[in-house]
């Protein structure tokens, strides 16, 4: 499961967990009510398109039950995401009530309870969990998604506001003075992006400029094309 970022509900949404990394979790500040508590869960339950409450993590299944069905979704290339009841147990117990499914693990899509363990089981059997679950992006999938994002995009250490390397940073300041918009995507958060790129693109550095889903270059091919004048017309895709 590739790594997505879930800053902006950091205190919500705590041990929620792609299923090859495990986070922190975050308590809330102050007791909650029950209405805080079902708008949390609510925000689990539809924080990825596919969520499994379990007993540990992907790569460390804390119950048989869990361990069972997280081989049935890999078995499946399902991307999914997990949240570890273990280590909130608000959420343990007020999803119990919640779903109106007293037992772990449980398996949510759209937002939707599925069920547990047999459910699931049974879904393989008569072929219906096959059509339900969205499969995982093949890595050259995903790369080609994520160089379209933007009609410029930047690979680069940092982000666009804290770069993390000289040439990232030296990149930064000759496309702002451009005025053009970008966005960019930092390889630091993300391993199998970082390695990935460089045999996608035939380019073993970083940053990489994007245009229009092609690459342009690193921060020398950027100077020469300030220098020459061709800058602002290349990242328009004009040259």
């Amino acid at each position: 499961m590739y790594i997505i970022s879930f800053a902006a509900l950091a205190d919500d949404l705590g041990n929620l967990q792609p299923s090859q990394m495990t986070t922190k979790p975050v308590a809330p500040r102050n007791p909650e009510t029950k209405e805080e508590l079902n708008a949390r869960l609510r925000r689990l339950i539809t924080a990825a398109p596919v969520m499994l409450f379990m007993k540990g993590d992907p790569n460390t299944p804390k119950c048989g039950f869990s361990r069972q069905i997280v081989n049935i979704l890999n078995e499946h290339n399902a991307d999914y995401r997990t949240f570890d009841i273990l280590e909130d147990e608000a959420v343990r117990q007020g999803l119990k009530e919640f779903s109106d499914w007293p037992t772990y693990p449980q398996l949510y899509v759209n937002g939707d309870l599925v069920g547990g363990l047999d459910i699931v089981k049974e879904m393989v059997d008569s072929g219906e969990l096959q059509s339900l679950l969205p499969k995982k992006q093949s890595l050259e999938d995903r790369l080609k998604r994520l160089i379209n994002e933007a009609d410029i995009m930047v690979f680069m250490k940092g982000s666009k506001d804290s770069p993390k390397c000289g040439f990232s940073r030296q990149t930064m300041d000759i496309l702002k003075e451009t005025g053009l918009p970008f966005s960019t995507f930092d390889i630091l958060a993300d391993e199998e992006v970082r390695q990935g790129l460089k045999t996608f693109s035939d380019w073993p550095t970083y940053p990489q400029v994007y245009v229009k889903g092609s690459l342009i270059g690193g921060l020398d091919i950027i100077k020469e094309l300030k220098e020459l004048g061709e800058l602002t017309s290349s990242l328009k895709g004009e040259s």
